[in-house]
């Protein structure tokens, strides 16, 4: 990833084992475009569907532009995913034979000024796995604070 973060969904690591990523371009009106230059939008609840032979971020939120008036786009409307059909096809397949989740993870502009939208193949945590998960990270921390009282 490069470029300039829009929005990021900081709690999918805490809910899911994030496996693969991928960079996935973003159908946007105008109006989205502006209001996503303007720095707003939220994809923490959202989720990329299978929706025929398309994967659809659906439940992203990208609030209406001020100045767009009547040609304004719906906050919350399914925006199509531009993948490469091979990427497209490796999504649906892991989706529905290994029971995965499809995760957007980030929202930035590329250096191209594209919104581009990074995506992750997930599975889904347990509330023990989310334990475990939580101890090490504490672990981490006590043993970096030991490690520099010691030396």
């Amino acid at each position: 990833m490069a470029g300039k973060l829009i929005a990021e969904n900081r709690r999918a690591r805490f809910d899911y084992f994030l496996e693969q990523t991928f960079e996935a371009g973003l159908a946007l009106t105008g109006s989205e475009v502006k209001s996503l230059r303007n720095g707003r939008a939220n994809i923490a609840e959202s989720y990329a569907a299978v929706e025929g032979d398309q994967i659809v971020l659906v439940n992203a939120d990208i609030p209406p532009y001020a100045q767009a008036n009547r040609f304004n786009h719906e906050p919350r409307r399914p925006r199509k995913l531009l993948l490469h059909r091979k990427e497209i096809d490796k999504l649906i397949g892991a989706v529905q034979r290994e029971g995965r989740t499809i995760i957007p993870t980030k929202l930035y502009w590329n250096d191209k000024g594209m919104a581009k939208l990074e995506l992750s193949l997930a599975k889904g945590k347990k509330l023990h796995d989310k334990r475990e998960t939580e101890a090490a990270r504490d672990w981490q921390r006590d043993k970096a604070r030991l490690m520099k009282n010691l030396g």
